[in-house]
């Protein structure tokens, strides 16, 4: 049974943020993750701040005068992977969204909201008092940790559920946030805490603090961005691995790269192996080769999650191989 709770509909940003204020206080944006965990009683709410009614202000896609573009936070899921801006310059991101649950959740899930939504381990997600709800203990380590992390899984071994959050961290996205003490930005890179920060967060977001809009640097001509995801079904879920790529190239080398993970550790998880293997060559099978071994060469499975480090050096492989051939085509 949903438990009781207090709802609001502020007008404007202001009241949004001071809605929040106190114990308890969530927003709701499109809910698809919120209202599921309300449900399941993974934890409480005193009071839910709806933004429906700021849609005006926080939901589209627009030019930036540097020739970026800046996306609202209410904007969907659907509503990105369709737009021919984002299509043309910045293809990975339009792949990542198209690849996001079911068409049913992209028409109603915000790009906000997917940055961040609550893990998906089924310890945290269950009747379990795991590190993450407060508790003594990550279940994971001697239990059914067949889709946990095989990277960064210091404490909770959960993995990073978003698909959009990669790719943005991988484009140089920068988040705009408003919240009691005013405004500020934030590299989607920086947005995450490890659980060796803190196994009782996902996100360094302040109290009161919203995600008003994402805002994306603009790509050169030479700019290469594609996101690929391994899932065990092809309709709708969550990356058993995933490789968000942003190649510039000068020539047939590779001039520079930001490459990061998804399903492999609990945030998006920053490939330096991989990078530093392609930056300043040429994409041959040898060099190809070796980025693929190193995408794994820190990585630590658990009992049951091996799989992943051919999962990875899979989709590196090909990936990069893809590009490459890309180029040869030009």
């Amino acid at each position: 049974m949903m438990p009781a709770f207090a709802y609001v509909r502020p007008k404007s940003l202001s009241e949004a943020v001071s809605s929040l204020k106190g114990h308890g206080a969530h927003v709701l944006a499109g809910g698809s993750d919120l209202l599921g965990c309300l449900r399941d009683e993974i934890f409480e709410a005193d009071k839910l701040v709806s933004l429906s009614e700021l849609r005006k202000d926080l939901h589209g896609i627009a030019r930036r005068s540097d020739g970026g573009l800046s996306i609202g936070a209410l904007t969907t899921i659907a509503e990105i992977a369709a737009d021919q801006r984002i299509q043309s310059g910045y293809p990975g991101l339009a792949q990542a969204a198209s690849e996001v649950a079911s068409p049913q959740l992209r028409n109603q899930g915000t790009i906000g909201g997917n940055l961040c939504q609550k893990p998906r381990c089924w310890y945290y997600r269950g009747d379990f008092e795991c590190l993450r709800k407060g508790g003594g203990r990550c279940y994971a380590l001697g239990g059914e940790n067949v889709f946990h992390c095989i990277l960064g899984g210091r404490n909770c071994y959960i993995v990073h559920p978003s698909d959009t959050a990669p790719m943005l961290a991988a484009l140089g996205a920068v988040l705009t946030i408003s919240g009691p003490e005013g405004e500020r930005t934030m590299p989607v890179d920086r947005l995450h805490v490890p659980p060796s920060d803190d196994p009782t967060r996902e996100t360094y977001l302040s109290a009161g603090e919203i995600i008003t809009s994402i805002n994306l640097p603009p790509v050169r001509d030479t700019t290469y961005s594609r996101y690929r995801k391994v899932r065990t079904r092809r309709a709708w879920d969550f990356a058993l691995a995933g490789l968000a790529l942003v190649v510039n190239m000068d020539g047939p080398k590779v001039d520079s790269a930001r490459v990061y993970l998804s399903g492999c550790a609990p945030v998006p998880w920053p490939s330096v192996e991989i990078v530093e293997r392609i930056t300043g060559k040429i994409l041959g099978d040898d060099t190809i080769a070796q980025a693929a071994d190193a995408s794994v060469s820190q990585a630590a499975p658990l009992s049951q999650n091996a799989y992943k480090l051919d999962l990875v050096r899979g989709i590196v492989q090909e990936e990069l191989t893809r590009l490459q051939k890309s180029r040869e085509l030009e």
